[in-house]
């Protein structure tokens, strides 16, 4: 059988589809409506919904039919194909986004590389490879600066329908870059044998990240730390090392899980934990109590939003100090008696007073009678 030699036209239109990664037929098909579109521009007031084009695939030769006639005018080929050329290039382009679109889509809820292209106001313009990504201002790390060409990764947030059309959303605050952190930087995470059940985070601050484990041998704080802290360092220099990232073991109980929570606190006394209302009621040393709440609350709060409780947390005095209150309790007291003692006997003195200077009076004024 001899070989088939492909025209110029038949090896262009590959090359077009396979450069832009869409479909012969998508080609195709835009370039007959292309040419359609050509022909009513020679045309005006034709309906287009009456003509229909032909166009063969190996030589690109193009005839247009008014239903079932060829109305195809001479040198039509030329024209059309310079008319056309713009219209088929856009139409190619709107493919090839589409396509980039559908391709991205499947990739919302994971982490990408990017690099920082351009800024639009308080909005930041980042190249993810195929396409372009926005990063709104709420999406930014509040004390993180950027510059051009910086390379970062981001968490791709969502598509949705902008300006010009749909676009590509990222970010860099939300909880799901950290995950993303730890599924590319621990081996046990992203095989599954370490989970991650929580993420408490102020980005670019701090975060609380409860991991847990059911598989034996395997320590998921540990795992996710590395060998001299190399895994949990990767993840913190992704953020400039702003951001101080605590890793605590999740537990099914409660009050063991609110005791993690507020590390690094140790000693920690959970008094009472109301399960309707979601409320726990704790108490730690003294001494640690500024600890246990943190820079304006920092640390207490994000305990909260890590594990769903609302935490009351109090200072537990030691016991040398409520034995010192005790005793200056009772100094004051015996002080107070004291006084009392004093001013009742100075009132019952006063009395004894005014009851023999009335006797005596009324004594002189009998002796007077």
């Amino acid at each position: 059988m001899p070989a088939v030699q492909r025209s110029e036209f038949a090896l262009a239109l590959n090359q077009v589809a396979n450069e832009r990664g869409v479909d012969v037929s998508v080609v195709l098909e835009t370039v007959k409506n292309a040419i359609l579109a050509a022909y009513k521009k020679d045309h005006p007031g034709i309906e287009v919904e009456e003509y229909s084009t032909t166009l063969d695939q190996n030589t690109g030769e193009a005839r247009v039919f008014y239903k079932e006639d060829d109305v195809t005018p001479p040198g039509f080929g030329r024209i059309a194909a310079q008319t056309a050329r713009q219209v088929i290039l856009q139409k190619i382009r709107e493919k090839e986004k589409e396509a980039i679109i559908s391709d991205y889509r499947l990739k919302i809820g994971t982490i990408v590389n990017g690099r920082v292209l351009r800024f639009m106001g308080p909005n930041i313009i980042v190249d993810i490879g195929k396409t372009e990504a926005i990063m709104p201002s709420t999406e930014q790390i509040p004390n993180e600066r950027y510059h051009l060409n910086q390379r970062l990764t981001v968490y791709v947030l969502e598509i949705r329908e902008g300006s010009k059309g749909e676009e590509i959303i990222v970010s860099r605050s939300n909880s799901g870059l950290l995950q993303g952190l730890f599924t590319r930087e621990v081996p046990e995470v992203r095989m599954g044998s370490v989970l991650i059940k929580d993420i408490a985070r102020e980005s670019g601050v701090r975060s609380k990240v409860a991991v847990y484990s059911n598989q034996k041998g395997i320590d998921p704080v540990g795992s996710c730390v590395g060998q001299k802290g190399v895994r949990i360092q990767a993840i913190i220099q992704e953020f400039g090392g702003l951001e101080k990232i605590d890793i605590i073991q999740w537990q099914e109980d409660s009050k063991l899980y609110l005791s993690e929570a507020l590390s690094p606190v140790e000693n920690i006394n959970i008094k009472k934990i109301d399960m309707e209302e979601k409320v726990a009621f704790v108490q730690v040393p003294q001494e640690e109590l500024s600890l246990a709440i943190g820079k304006d609350g920092q640390n207490v709060r994000l305990a909260s939003k890590l594990t769903g409780y609302r935490i009351e947390i109090e200072g537990e005095k030691k016991l040398e100090t409520l034995q010192e209150e005790a005793v200056e309790t009772e100094k004051t007291e015996a002080k107070q008696s004291d006084q009392i003692t004093q001013s009742a006997s100075k009132e019952s003195k006063k009395k004894v007073e005014a009851s023999s200077k009335k006797k005596l009076k009324a004594q002189k004024a009998k002796i007077k009678a």
